[in-house]
């Protein structure tokens, strides 16, 4: 495994590690708040609107209020449903079909769910990728089939690594906000 420079290999126990330790220098999703709503959601077997909303809010102040436009109902049938459908693709598309959850969003859903094999993700995540060379060019907006071409090498990291998959994508995120130079977008 490489970065940009091929003649500068990637200690991938060392860049996780040490990531991980800036992760809360970050403005990312609190871990222990995903591990609240993991719990919640694995207990109730769903979650509901206003711990969508909650999740939402955590990931994206600026667009969480367009979860509330989701009826109860709805909220619970597609969280429930997105634990047994079969399918990284699936489960990312089925989600980002709620008000308020593009695959960013949709993410934290299923990390939340599932640390062990899934990660949040977005644009920074993307770029760190790119960085070490597991993906090839920045990517600023993401659907489910990103979604599953991100989480691919998330997990090769994180079975490399002895890491979880939620673990891996927190240090890649604290590792571009880290190292970007000038703004996000």
């Amino acid at each position: 495994m490489e970065t940009d420079d091929p003649d500068d290999p990637v200690d991938l126990d060392a860049f996780v590690a040490e990531n991980l330790d800036r992760y809360a220098e970050t403005q990312g999703v609190l871990p222990e708040r995903l591990g609240e709503f993991g719990e919640r959601y694995r207990s109730q077997g769903h979650l509901t609107r206003e711990q969508l909303y909650e999740i939402a809010y955590e990931s994206s102040t600026r667009s969480a209020y367009h979860v509330r436009k989701n009826p109860e109902r709805r909220c619970r049938e597609v969280t429930r449903n997105a634990r047994v459908v079969d399918g990284d693709f699936s489960t990312i598309h089925l989600i980002t079909g709620l008000a308020g959850f593009k695959t960013p969003t949709a993410s934290c859903v299923v990390a939340a769910l599932d640390g062990d094999s899934h990660a949040v993700v977005d644009t920074r995540v993307w770029a760190s990728l790119e960085r070490l060379g597991y993906l090839d060019g920045r990517k600023e907006s993401f659907d489910a089939d990103d979604y599953v071409t991100m989480i691919e090498p998330i997990r090769e990291i994180a079975a490399e690594t002895g890491r979880r998959a939620v673990d891996v994508g927190y240090a890649l995120f604290a590792h571009d906000a880290h190292v970007r130079e000038g703004t996000l977008h």
